[in-house]
């Protein structure tokens, strides 16, 4: 365990995502020493490996930001007070060890006053296509996202899914691809309504009540079929790109197994985003509390509470409500 560090720091925040990031900033300006721990190769977590295309809606000053580049911006802040970074690192086990909370990663041992649990949705995988010999075209055509809009430049696209990263993909290839299908096994959608709205008013072609039957091809995808639920009715498409955006599997991974409270495979918090054990919080998707509201405005709100809560935890003395923001940074 090459990575064993004897120094004791004030915070440890498992998850390098957009909350990690936000808590790992004002922790500094807390003059928190802290470290973020993520089994990723890259900070950024699900928005950086899953969708770094997305643009994303729901962040204030931003009325639209791709996510690689918030992710960028975030890790800037972050990185403003000089946290320590471990990637590719996880936590297996968080034991209390004293006042402290020892963690044992993948690569090293760790001691931390506190810990805040900002693992998104845990370990998450795409919920593959539900199609026979559908992993066989995995590379060859199949994606279950959209890492490089130009990789699909003059290409005829069928995207599989009616959430926001299916409906927001298609608007965005719409600029690259010779065509855009959106597939959809039903007239309802998870999406925003505006992104649908302004779907259905742009060149896509909408299938709705269909489900993909097979795909055909040779060395690469080449065609689709499609049925209508209803009636059983099929079409083929032609198609060069298949993009399933049906959802994914998450799991909690270790942290299910290190005492805490649950709801779901949401971990319990209370006002101060202190979970049930003593000096460790959760803020973002991990967590959730009476009027939990899952967006990433709302993680950035929740991850200078639970620090400002964890810097109380190390010293009753400080002041739970810091002056201003502006002060702390020059």
């Amino acid at each position: 365990m090459a990575n064993s560090d004897e120094r004791v720091m004030d915070l440890a925040i498992i998850g390098g995502g957009p909350a990690g990031l936000f808590a790992a900033f004002y922790a500094g300006l807390r003059e928190m020493d802290c470290t973020i721990f993520d089994s990723l190769p890259e900070l950024g977590g699900q928005l950086a490996a899953l969708y770094p295309e997305k643009y994303i809606h729901d962040v204030a000053g931003f009325p639209s930001v791709r996510a690689r580049e918030l992710v960028d911006r975030c890790v800037q802040q972050a990185m403003r007070f000089e946290p320590g970074v471990r990637l590719e690192e996880t936590v297996r086990h968080l034991d209390r060890e004293g006042d402290l909370w020892r963690l044992e990663t993948n690569k090293g041992l760790y001691r931390a006053r506190t810990v805040i649990i900002a693992a998104g949705l845990g370990a998450f995988s795409p919920r593959r296509l539900p199609v026979d010999g559908s992993e066989q075209w995995e590379g060859k055509g199949l994606y279950y996202g959209v890492g490089n809009l130009e990789s699909f430049r003059g290409q005829r696209v069928v995207i599989v899914g009616g959430g926001d990263s299916a409906v927001d993909w298609a608007l965005h290839l719409l600029d690259v691809a010779e065509s855009v299908t959106l597939v959809h096994r039903r007239d309802g959608f998870r999406a925003h309504e505006e992104s649908v709205n302004q779907l259905r008013e742009s060149r896509a072609v909408m299938k709705l009540f269909y489900e993909v039957r097979s795909i055909q091809g040779d060395d690469r995808i080449k065609s689709i079929t499609i049925f209508h639920n209803k009636t059983g009715e099929e079409e083929t498409l032609p198609a060069d790109a298949v993009v399933a955006s049906i959802g994914y599997l998450s799991s909690l991974g270790p942290i299910a197994d290190w005492g805490l409270e649950f709801e779901g495979k949401q971990i319990k918090v209370n006002s101060r985003l202190e979970t049930n054990l003593p000096g460790v919080f959760a803020c973002g998707d991990i967590c959730t509390y009476p009027g939990k509201i899952k967006l990433i405005a709302c993680a950035f709100g929740e991850a200078p509470i639970a620090v400002s809560h964890a810097k109380l935890h190390i010293d009753p003395k400080a002041r739970l409500q810091p002056a201003h923001s502006s002060e702390g940074v020059q």
